[in-house]
């Protein structure tokens, strides 16, 4: 299959833009970011809010590694290695570039990444 990069980076710029706005609603100040978190013994207002902050930490990880894949994709299509596995350098199935164009690991390498 021939990889048809103009409509490829033109979806990465689209995620690119769409994981930023997803980061700053994430990580946007709190009304009152004086107001003290607790966790305190019995669920109250302090233990939802701490627990929302956790959960908006992590799903802004998560995102901002996307971010990272997606910006190094980009980058790829620039110079000519858009399908190559940053790791070993060897195809990365055009299955998996469907599926997640932002993709700079083969099945293999993500594997080992993830483990």
């Amino acid at each position: 299959m021939t990889l048809d990069t103009a409509s490829i980076e033109e979806a990465l710029r689209a995620r690119l833009a769409s994981l930023d706005e997803g980061l700053a609603e994430l990580t946007a100040v709190p009304r009152d970011p004086m107001s003290a978190v607790s966790f305190g013994k019995r669920i109250g207002d302090g233990t939802t809010e701490a627990i929302d902050r956790m959960t908006k930490v992590g799903t802004a990880e998560q995102l901002d590694v996307m971010r990272t894949d997606v910006v190094r994709a980009l980058a790829k299509i620039e110079d000519g290695t858009y399908g190559l596995c940053d790791r070993c350098g060897v195809s990365i199935a055009d299955e998996r570039l469907e599926a997640r164009p932002w993709s700079v690991l083969c099945v293999a390498c993500a594997s080992r990444r993830a483990g």
